[in-house]
């Protein structure tokens, strides 16, 4: 038996393929393109599928994989986010926070080097006075006071930086 010419046979059954496309899909385009899918892929093995089974029934059951295998592709490339207009805050900008950090740090590299140290240790290390002052080999009211001359001279460059704006 000579196997139907392939467009002759799409001219004839492709208004019922697309019928069943979209019933499995329940949608036009996506119909539209599994049947297109589906043929695509038939086309070059036309013969060998016709000698071995039922064309319709390859071609039917091409449809529904090709359906299958678009989404698969999209969801494998796709990944659903939060709508942009429903999104609670913002994401925050590291780049602001770098900004002060390097800031911060610029104003302590201005410090005496004990001043420094006895202010990393206690706001970055989060050493308690004892500890520093064992560290800084000085008593722990010599390391309060340090911190606190620190401070005010950070407290004072802050202020003259925000005149200067």
């Amino acid at each position: 038996m000579e196997s139907p010419d392939f467009d002759d046979w799409v001219t004839q059954r492709g208004a019922a393929l697309l019928r069943f496309a979209y019933l499995v899909t329940r949608d036009h385009s996506r119909a539209e393109e599994a049947v297109q899918d589906a043929l695509i892929a038939v086309y070059s093995r036309w013969a060998k599928i016709c000698r071995v089974q039922d064309p319709e029934a390859y071609v039917r059951r091409s449809i529904v994989n090709a359906d299958i295998s678009r989404w698969r592709r999209f969801f494998r490339r796709e990944t659903p986010t939060e709508d942009a207009g429903t999104s609670s805050a913002p994401a925050p900008d590291h780049a602001v926070a770098q900004a002060e950090q390097d800031a911060i740090w610029a104003l302590c590299a201005t410090l005496p080097a004990k001043q420094r140290a006895a202010v990393v240790l206690r706001y970055y290390e989060d050493l308690p006075d004892a500890e520093i002052a064992v560290i800084l080999e000085c008593s722990p009211a010599t390391v309060r006071s340090q911190i606190h001359r620190a401070l005010a001279s950070l407290r004072t460059t802050i202020g003259t930086e925000e005149v200067k704006r």
